[in-house]
């Protein structure tokens, strides 16, 4: 079993920044690939960004050179930096964690981007 537990969430103005962290615990194999979606009211889930255990990064096109994500495979972690944020960041972002063909799912963290 995995757990996910985010942190870093919260309101800010348009233009800003925030951090996303999230811990992971439990049985966790060293070929994996965590990541970030969120999901805006009365949207899909969507993918954010998602980092391989190798440290290969993906990006959703609408937060490339925006966000970046990085990982700590000895804690295990993975991290997201949000800089520039516009309105449209704003909703619940979801920790990921994918291996052997199962998701693992945290709680969720609240952005909330004003403009």
């Amino acid at each position: 079993q995995v757990q996910l537990v985010e942190s870093g969430g919260g309101s800010v103005q348009a233009g800003g920044s925030l951090r996303l962290s999230c811990a992971a615990s439990g049985t966790i194999y060293a070929i994996n690939t965590m990541g970030w979606y969120r999901q805006a009211p009365g949207k899909q889930r969507e993918l954010v960004a998602v980092i391989s255990n190798t440290n290969f990064p993906t990006y959703a096109g609408s937060v490339k050179g925006r966000f970046t994500i990085s990982r700590d495979n000895a804690k295990p972690a993975v991290y997201l930096e949000m800089n520039s944020l516009k309105p449209e960041d704003t909703g619940a972002y979801y920790c990921n964690l994918r291996q052997s063909r199962s998701d693992y799912w945290g709680q969720g963290t609240q952005v909330t981007v004003s403009s």
